[in-house]
This record gives structure tokens, C-alpha cells and sequence, in this order.
């Protein structure tokens, strides 16, 4: 048997399975080759994350420009840290872990009320931008008046739910992971979580219906 064939790229012999049974992420591949000093697995890992991580800080600070610095710092722990990571969980996970407890302390530090941007964004020239649809399926003025509106009652509701409500709605129902993937990230219970997501998805509820009627 060759050197090549003798050992993975992160130096374990080969045949050894990954700790905690994540053998078949391969992003726990990459990171393990970049925890073994290639660089390019790392690059591909920011390539692939780095968006949905940007939407996910947005959706939680509501700040487009803070999100992106707290992703920034996100990978540049995770990096800095290469040499001692361990995989437990997917490396999704383990890197809304990180994400989730950074934009938790932005929370803690910062009151971001009265400063979300619209989800919607705008244009260059200051319009609202919008995705183009054939003429025959345009909204109304109303219509799209009303989609915005809920738009920014749900984003407000958001603002306004404990930070642990807020980032584990937004972990599973917007990033889709499972219910244990959330407690991990959060570092309590399946049944918390549960908990947290039902308390969350009331107020939504709630306040969605009073200001329908």
C-alpha cells in the first residue's frame, strides 16, 4: 500500500472512520484537510457557506453590513481554530453554532429596533427592487402594499422575540435544520428547542392574525 493510499488528506489512516460518526459529510472532509493545512478545502467551505450564512446574520441583526463582519469573524475563529477542530455534528452545524452564538452577542450588545432594512432591499436609485414577473401575474398597488406590510410586521415580531426564540425559529424553520441540529447549536434540548420554536411561532401567529382582521 502506497503513502497516498496509507492515510486520508488530514493525515488519519485510511479506513478510519471520523469521530461522532460524520464520515459521509463531506464537509467534514474539507475541514479536515484544511485542519491539515489545505488551504484550497477552506476556501471551498467559505464559497459554499458564506450566502447562506450572510441571509441568516442578516435575518437576526438586521443589518446587512454587520452581518457580513460577524460571518467574516465567524470564519476567521473557525480558521484560527483549524488545527484543534474536532467533528461532533455536520459541519453545517458546528458552523451555525459559531454563527448563532456571534449574532447572539451582537444582540446583547447593540439594540437593533428601529434599524432593520427592508427585506426586499432597494435599487441603486433608491427604488424598491423586486423580482420581474409577466404582466399578467403583477400584483396590485394593494396587493404588494399588503405583501410588504406583513413583510415588515413579521420582521418586527422577529426583533421583538428573546434572542433564543428568534435564533432557533430562524434555525429550523428558515435554515432547515432538525430539531436536534438547533439544540446543538444553542447547546440545550431537543425539548427546549421545541419549546422555544412553539412560543416563537405564537407570537408570529398572533400578531400576523390581529393585523389581518
Amino acid at each position: 500500500m502506497s503513502a497516498r493510499e496509507a492515510a486520508k488528506p488530514d493525515g488519519r489512516p485510511a479506513g478510519q472512520p471520523l469521530e461522532g460518526g460524520w464520515e459521509s459529510d463531506p464537509d467534514v472532509e474539507l475541514m479536515l484537510r484544511a485542519r491539515g493545512g489545505d488551504h484550497r478545502a477552506f476556501r471551498e467551505l467559505f464559497s459554499k457557506f458564506s450566502e447562506p450564512l450572510l441571509n441568516f446574520a442578516y435575518r437576526f441583526v438586521g443589518n446587512r453590513d454587520r452581518a457580513e463582519e460577524l460571518v467574516q469573524d465567524a470564519f476567521l475563529q473557525i480558521y484560527r481554530a483549524r488545527e484543534r477542530y474536532e467533528p461532533r455534528a455536520r459541519f453545517a452545524t458546528f458552523l451555525y453554532r459559531v454563527t448563532t452564538n456571534l449574532c447572539l452577542n451582537e444582540l446583547r450588545r447593540f439594540e437593533y429596533q428601529g434599524r432593520i432594512e427592508p427585506l426586499e432591499g432597494t435599487s441603486d436609485d433608491g427604488e424598491e427592487g423586486g423580482r420581474e414577473l409577466p404582466d399578467e401575474h403583477l400584483p396590485t398597488a394593494d396587493e404588494h402594499l399588503m405583501g410588504r406590510e406583513t413583510a415588515d410586521r413579521i420582521q418586527k415580531v422577529l426583533d421583538r422575540l428573546p434572542p433564543n426564540q428568534k435564533s432557533a425559529l430562524l434555525l429550523s424553520r428558515v435554515e432547515g435544520l432538525s430539531y436536534q441540529e438547533v439544540a446543538d447549536c444553542l447547546e440545550t434540548s431537543v425539548s427546549a428547542v421545541k419549546s422555544l420554536i412553539f412560543r416563537a411561532t405564537q407570537s408570529l401567529r398572533q400578531e400576523l392574525e390581529e393585523f389581518i382582521s
